[in-house]
């Protein structure tokens, strides 16, 4: 068991992704924080596309977690328990939290450390640049992100986008999904909708692929771009099991505190706030948490918590460097007014500020 600092009381943090790392920086100074994470950093979740086709923007979007946790005890591992009072990981050291934030977001496989992830992005970039025709496997905001990136950096290979769904994007509106659908086969990439790929069976050498509409698509290379799983699996067998809905998501209270716990709050896509998933949103979650807690170790009344207003639909998807689709509460639009909201820097830089690194550095 790990010995407290002083008399401050002890925050345990699962997950090092867009809201734990942010909750992590926030807190650092105001309790004893703990981030588990089986990673050895962070990495901006909204920049991985762009560091396919460019793998030096990684530089700047992968950014090790003591970089900016500098005050705190990182434990670069998987939780795969909790209790009342603990948290268990893989290797199994057990960590006795005070408060407690889960922000598990979805399972990832990426590698420990941010030189592998680095490298897999230049082997990932050489998969692109040496094929000469490349398949995509779903149509939500990261695979028409990546067709769009390799569509403008490669023009001259042959993009296929297979998705399962009558339209694009389907988590904005219609209109958003038609000029999308739009701008893609104005840049010739070829849009097949309402059709599946089998993707569980696919080797790494697969060149020919069998649509569920019967369509034979050949291909050098391909990338799967449908959703993870959520990262709550851990938690099924827990104390926490029943606050859980049927997606696997933590009910959680208009505080972000954990269904019927005063000491467990969870952030980001983990929860069943209904709100659009994305990363703007589980930032906001972090900055709202950190003042709960800063008011409950000061042993103000809970009716003293700030609470969180879902936001409301609206998203931006990237369509190559200058260009993008705003879906927003009272107009859909596309080209590059939007464009030059996000598709230039894709937020790296004001991430970057937000977590106290130099806005246009590298990592380490």
């Amino acid at each position: 068991m790990e010995e407290s600092r002083g008399s401050k009381r002890r925050l345990v943090i699962v997950g090092g992704g867009i809201a734990g790392a942010l909750l992590a920086k926030n807190m650092q100074f105001d309790a004893d924080v703990f981030l588990v994470d089986p990673k050895e950093y962070f990495e901006i979740p909204w920049a991985e596309l762009r560091s396919k086709v460019e793998p030096t923007f990684a530089d700047r979007s992968i950014i090790n977690h003591n970089d900016y946790f500098t005050n705190g005890r990182l434990v670069t591992s998987s939780a795969v328990s909790v209790t009342e009072s603990e948290i268990l990981t893989k290797e199994g050291r057990v960590i006795a939290y005070d408060y407690l934030v889960l922000a598990t977001g979805h399972e990832s496989s990426a590698p420990r450390t941010r030189n592998d992830r680095l490298e897999q992005f230049v082997e990932e970039n050489q998969k692109i640049k040496s094929s000469n025709s490349i398949l995509i496997i779903g149509g939500g905001p990261t695979g028409v992100e990546l067709a769009a990136e390799i569509a403008v950096d490669f023009p001259q290979k042959k993009v296929t986008l297979v998705h399962g769904g009558p339209r694009l994007l389907q988590f904005v509106g219609p209109k958003a999904s038609a000029k999308t659908l739009n701008w893609l086969t104005s840049k010739g990439v070829d849009v097949l909708l309402d059709q599946t790929i089998d993707s569980a069976g696919l080797s790494e050498e697969a060149k020919e692929f069998k649509t569920s509409a019967g369509e034979t698509i050949h291909a050098d290379c391909y990338f799967i771009c449908i959703g993870r799983p959520l990262g709550s699996s851990w938690l099924r067998e827990s104390f926490l099991k029943d606050c859980m809905d049927r997606q696997g998501r933590l009910i959680v209270d208009d505080s972000l505190r954990v269904m019927g716990k005063k000491n467990i709050f969870a952030i980001g896509d983990i929860t069943d706030v209904a709100e659009i998933k994305q990363g703007f949103f589980a930032q906001k979650h972090a900055i709202i948490v950190a003042k709960n807690l800063r008011l409950l170790m000061k042993g103000m009344s809970e009716a003293s918590l700030h609470k969180y207003k879902p936001g409301t639909a609206m998203a931006i998807v990237s369509l190559g460097r200058k260009e993008a689709v705003a879906h927003l509460p009272v107009i859909t639009t596309i080209g590059c007014v939007p464009g030059k909201i996000k598709s230039k820097d894709l937020f790296v830089g004001k991430t970057r500020k937000q977590l106290g690194v130099e806005p246009r550095g590298g990592g380490t």
